[in-house]
């Protein structure tokens, strides 16, 4: 029987209807909010964790139950390729342009943007945000008034604004960008007319510590919340309730292949999902189908979400080999040089200081300070697992 469509979305935000788990997270979210809003104050969060583990669903998900349930304006803004102040503030009064065309405060939201909006087609649906260059950088320095200002528009549809700046890489190294914040935050700290306000950083846990290198009193102003791995009952879960939504059923045998080879990251429940979907014909996953799934999805993964110069590195049969042998076990990301070289053959342990090296030096594998000399760790649980998932299916 053909399908339509597959239910699972690799690399994009899980849909609301197929998102499980998360809820200690998503209340901090809407506990900050409510705070926000009943003593008008700035709420300051930063959500972080492993590339591909759920950190821009959680505010998807946590967005709109806010706007609804609280009356705030909900501003996602992806920073992506982003490296100046003047464009994040020129993104984020286009996300308040696109978010408001069909709402009741458009006209008010057009007379706060002024004469800076360009429509892009004859329906008016598509439109921009276009200021001058010296326009953007009075807007950087005016942003709290700015806030005020939009607000005070806004009343009484909104009462408070939560304000989500997501995938901020470029930023991060960013000087001026951490000075900025910490401005922006004690500004708002001490204003006499305080406006409600959540503030949320998303992204990496590396980007928090290069900020903290150009600002180190921002370690103070953010409470972190930590995106992990889903547990075991969770990824089955979402397995489940994913194929329910189309009519399709698992066995047991299937499942439980799917949940382990996933490894609770939702990168690769997605991944492994999609193709898993697309090889079953009958609508009724069995242990082949997942098999074949996990097989194929190894090598997607490795090509979408591996560095193409690590996946270049380990080109070489005994790299490959020494990987292998150090991913035996699916969340085991330490190990010594010791223990990895009692593995290896004669031929591997002659270049295994070289493999060291190498992926030392791009940044797959780094010291592990904590357990002392000649300990290793792999700088990111994604990279190990995909090494362990490699393994597994080539067994």
């Amino acid at each position: 029987m053909a399908k339509e469509y597959s239910p699972f979305t690799p690399g994009v935000p899980a849909p609301l209807e197929f998102f499980v788990g998360r809820t200690e997270e998503i209340q901090k979210i809407i506990a900050r909010s409510k705070k926000a809003i009943a003593l008008k104050t700035l709420e300051r969060l930063f959500v972080f964790g492993e590339r591909g583990i759920g950190k821009s669903s959680i505010c998807k998900f946590a967005l709109p139950v806010v706007e609804r349930n609280l009356k705030m304006l909900g501003l996602h803004v992806h920073l992506g390729g982003v490296d100046t102040l003047e464009e994040m503030v020129r993104r984020i009064f286009e996300r308040l342009l696109r978010e408001s065309i069909d709402k009741p405060w458009y006209e008010r939201t057009r007379q706060f943007l002024g004469n800076h909006i360009r429509q892009l087609d004859i329906f008016g649906v598509t439109v921009e945000f276009s200021a001058s260059e010296l326009e953007l950088a009075r807007a950087v320095g005016d942003f709290v008034p700015a806030l005020k200002n939009l607000l005070a528009k806004l009343t009484p549809e909104k009462n408070g604004i939560l304000l989500i700046l997501d995938d901020f890489n470029g930023l991060a190294t960013s000087e001026r960008f951490a000075n900025w914040l910490k401005s922006f935050v004690d500004e708002m700290a001490t204003a006499r007319d305080p406006i409600p306000l959540v503030l949320v950083l998303v992204g990496l846990s590396e980007r928090r510590q290069q900020l903290l290198t150009k600002q180190p009193s921002l370690d103070r102003v953010f409470d972190l919340i930590e995106i992990k791995r889903f547990s075991e009952s969770e990824t089955r879960e979402f397995f489940q309730r994913t194929l329910n939504k189309v009519n399709v059923t698992i066995t047991e045998e299937a499942l439980q292949l799917l949940t382990r080879f996933s490894g609770g990251f939702p990168v690769f429940m997605h991944e492994l999902g999609d193709a898993v979907f697309k090889v079953d014909k009958d609508n009724r996953i069995d242990t082949d189908d997942a098999l074949d799934g996990i097989m194929t999805s190894a090598q997607v993964i490795g090509a979408k979400y591996i560095e193409p110069n690590v996946l270049a590195a380990i080109r070489s049969d005994n790299y490959q080999h020494i990987l292998k042998k150090i991913a035996q076990r699916p969340f085991e990301h330490r190990f010594s040089r010791k223990d990895a070289v009692s593995k290896l053959t004669a031929a591997e342990a002659k270049v295994f200081d070289n493999f060291l090296r190498k992926m030392e030096d791009l940044g797959a594998i780094r010291k592990d300070k904590e357990r002392g000399v000649g300990s290793y760790e792999f700088a990111s649980e994604l990279y190990y697992f995909f090494f362990w998932l490699q393994a597994s299916a080539h067994k």
